[in-house]
């Protein structure tokens, strides 16, 4: 009779209190995200004076939005001289990319942490605060993660202020084409960060949007973003829910 096996040995703490949770986000953000979102803000900062913006507009649509693409595209709508319903339109549909960050991040909170002040942490999402929590978050207890959320998101939005600010003043010693390319550093850093990813179904859905961007930018640039991650993101679903999967299950 074999004897009872003792229970298995709980997770390792990483943090011992919010505290340290919230400070260690802190630390984390300090490196590449923080660096990465002030490059992109200098960027728009540059581009706002280029296009003959105030200081103050261009500054406060980093505090308020804090999303780099909505931004872009509120200021270049603006000069078109769009109404307010077509940019807010326009900006709404940038920020669906929000969507599907929130639905896999916010559900690894501890289910205390699950409420109405979930409303204000949304504002701290972005790109490089998502990619590091999704590679973070196995390693952080339930209850610490917002914690380490907070602390990640709060430098990397406060740091693209002064970004902004530096940006806009500097327009006109930095070549146009520096400045611009400034912008680019985000996507690059979202791609590096999930250069060790391990589900095949999202190394297939990378590879397909670097292919299939150029191409339907050339058919319409407008919507070529959208179209791109909507046709790449769907094959490579399909591919891993009817190829790999079943793959997988056969040599399992």
């Amino acid at each position: 009779m074999n004897s009872p096996q003792p229970p298995q040995a709980e997770s390792v703490q990483r943090y011992q209190d919010r505290k340290e949770a919230f400070w260690s986000g802190i630390r984390d953000a300090t490196g590449a995200p923080a660096m990465v979102l002030f490059a992109g803000m200098v960027g728009f900062g540059a581009m706002g004076r280029t296009n003959g913006f105030d200081v103050w507009f261009t500054t406060f649509s980093t505090f308020f939005m804090f999303a780099l693409p909505g931004q872009v595209v509120l200021m270049e709508m603006a000069l078109t001289g769009s109404s307010a319903v077509a940019i807010a339109l326009a900006v709404s549909l940038t920020a669906t990319r929000f969507v599907t960050m929130t639905v896999t991040l916010f559900p690894q909170f501890h289910e205390k942490d699950r409420n109405l002040g979930l409303y204000a942490s949304v504002h701290l999402l972005a790109m490089t605060a998502w990619a590091v929590s999704m590679r973070e978050f196995h390693s952080i207890e339930a209850k610490h993660r917002l914690s380490y959320f907070l602390g990640l998101g709060m430098l990397c939005w406060l740091i693209s202020i002064p970004g902004t600010v530096l940006g806009y003043f500097l327009a006109g010693f930095v070549p146009q084409a520096i400045t611009l390319g400034l912008i680019f550093i985000n996507p690059l850093f979202f791609l590096l960060t999930f250069t060790e990813i391990k589900p095949w179904g999202n190394r297939i859905a990378i590879v397909l949007g670097c292919l299939l961007g150029p191409v339907f930018y050339i058919l319409d640039r407008d919507t070529s973003l959208l179209t791109t991650g909507l046709v790449a993101g769907t094959i490579a679903y399909l591919i891993d829910r009817k190829v790999l999967r079943k793959r997988a299950g056969v040599m399992g």
